[in-house]
């Protein structure tokens, strides 16, 4: 009889050593950026100072400020819109007001620009019926930029806010309105204190993908901090100086997990009772088609203006303009790129996720979460700790600008893998979680090896979980462009950098082809996603668990 070699409770020191060396590559790159806050150059921070930087703070601090108060209100609104009323087409709003979500800020804004600024069709026709001197407010302006992330990034409190309302137990709030409470007065007194949890997460994430971006606020003249790490990477070739700002994005990113845990007001929350969610009031007469009117603007102007706009570009532009052979090069760079990323972030999610459970190792356990730090971390920091790993590399060469091409597109990968790889770890985690104890444990006293055990039984098992990690990340990437634009090598384009190159010359239409399919592609996962009752809901806890965790659980009822 064979002997196993191989039981359920036994240390295996491989998956250990796997699993601290995966979570050290992913680290690396944050722990180099970090690196700058505790070694700050006097001469770099004065320099900074004098020049560009109050301004660059003030204007990062107003940014998000004003997205994250303008998405905390549209999201959560419509949120409670869609959930607490009955009105015409409301089902479909139901989930047509996730769509917003695939529409990238730098394609939006460009669009938004096009259609708003001086020469637009907007100004002009109310110069022509009003006279030259008729005011318009400033388009490229802070509250423009504001506006413009607001529309694509309300989704994410949306879908958690709603995912809230239906999982709150309703006696509550009946409980306020047998007291006397009118529905706006029980929302405000009860509904809102107890989705607290929802509408935090929903917002770090909101504020986060503010932080990450310098694509469209360069559109509007905004210069914020992101925008100095690329102005002064790409213009100065300052590598120390522009660590040293990205280290100060560090900071920020550190602050809004810090507000989020302030926005929780520290407690812990449980549900009880039932999940049936509220009994919707049927609107009637003006009230009905007020509010269809609402979400109906909203999905008009945050995606269906702008997919028609750019269609009208595509359709009505001259060839030459169009440049459809280099749209379609730049393309395939950008999935293949996103294909290669994504398969390697399913490979480490898969070792950081296998490590846990295979080691048997408290170390390995507490270990695996940190690989979702870097999606907490805005792009550029990423970036430039990346830059850093690269240049190592790079001096090990023989300088060749193919050796040095090879460098930067494994840099680039790596890159991807530490800032998307969280969310192909935690769809391959919550699949192999479900996965029954009983069979893997079984074949362990058998005698199988951990490896195979993964090959045979994991595998298999979690396979939908592993295609829909991939499908997401490979999303992401196509649609990401901070990290590619600092990273790549010379005279590689991909369809992101090449919508925002030619959007910041105010080439609208040759920007209109490669932008419209980062759109339909981007909106495949969420079309997916919002055929289940809780559209997104899943996607948007990815992006939480690259916060530092807590024993808080988003639900109903405070405990204190």
């Amino acid at each position: 009889m064979r002997q196993a070699t191989s039981g359920p409770g036994r240390t295996r020191p491989v998956w250990t050593i796997l699993t601290v060396a995966t979570v050290g590559m992913l680290l690396l790159p944050v722990g180099l950026v970090g690196f700058g806050i505790l070694t700050p150059s006097v001469e770099v921070w004065d320099q900074l100072w004098e020049t560009r930087l109050p301004a660059m703070i003030t204007s990062t601090v107003g940014l998000l400020a004003l997205v994250g108060l303008g998405s905390l209100v549209l999201g959560a609104g419509l949120a409670w819109l869609v959930s607490g009323y009955d009105f015409p087409l409301r089902r479909i709003f139901t989930w047509a007001l996730v769509l917003p979500l695939a529409m990238p800020a730098y394609v939006l804004g460009f669009v938004f620009l096009a259609i708003f600024d001086f020469p637009g069709p907007i100004q002009t026709t109310l110069r022509d019926l009003f006279g030259p001197d008729v005011w318009f407010p400033d388009v490229r302006s802070l509250p423009g930029a504001a506006t413009v992330m607001t529309l694509t990034l309300y989704p994410y409190v949306y879908v958690l806010a709603r995912s809230a309302l239906r999982e709150q137990a309703p006696a509550t709030f009946e409980s306020a309105r047998l007291l006397g409470d009118g529905r706006i007065r029980a929302l405000r007194r009860v509904v809102l204190p107890l989705a607290r949890p929802s509408l935090a997460a929903g917002l770090v994430v909101v504020m986060m993908e503010t932080l990450n971006d310098f694509a469209t606020v360069q559109y509007f003249g905004v210069e914020t901090v992101s925008v100095g790490v690329y102005q002064v990477w790409r213009g100065m070739f300052d590598r120390d100086a522009a660590i040293e700002i990205a280290a100060l994005v560090l900071v920020f990113a550190l602050m809004v997990m810090a507000f989020e845990r302030i926005m929780r007001g520290g407690r812990r929350y449980s549900q009880k009772g039932g999940q049936r969610g509220f009994e919707r009031v049927a609107l009637r007469g003006r009230r009905a088609w007020m509010a269809t009117g609402i979400c109906a603007v909203v999905v008009t102007i945050a995606l269906g203006i702008p997919v028609v706009q750019l269609l009208v570009w595509t359709l009505t532009s001259p060839a030459s303009v169009i440049d459809l052979p280099r749209a379609v090069e730049y393309l395939g760079n950008s999935l293949f790129m996103a294909l290669v990323a994504a398969a390697g972030c399913v490979v480490v999610g898969l070792f950081a996720a296998g490590g846990a459970r295979f080691s048997r190792s408290p170390l390995a356990k507490r270990l695996a979460p940190l690989v979702t730090v870097g999606y907490g971390l805005p792009g550029p920091v990423v970036a430039l700790g990346v830059l850093v790993v690269i240049g190592w590399f790079v001096a090990m060469t023989d300088g060749s600008p193919a050796a040095i091409a090879l460098v930067s597109l494994t840099g680039l990968t790596y890159a991807y893998i530490v800032r998307f790889v969280a969310v192909a770890y935690g769809s391959i985690d919550a699949s192999l979680e479900k996965v029954s104890t009983s069979m893997p444990d079984a074949a362990h006293t058998l005698g199988a090896s951990p490896w195979r055990v993964l090959r045979q039984i994991y595998l298999p098992l979690a396979k939908a979980g592993i295609g829909a990690g991939m499908v997401l990340v490979a999303i992401d990437i196509l649609k990401e462009l901070p990290i590619v634009l600092m990273i790549r090598p010379f005279g590689f384009t991909t369809a992101s950098v090449w919508v925002w190159s030619m959007a910041s010359e105010s080439r609208w239409a040759t920007a209109a082809l490669p932008a419209l399919l980062i759109v339909t592609i981007a909106l495949i996962p969420i079309g997916i996603y919002v055929g289940d009752a809780n559209p997104l809901r899943s996607l948007v806890r990815v992006r939480e668990r690259s916060r530092p965790q807590t024993d808080d659980a988003t639900s109903s009822d405070p405990v204190p």
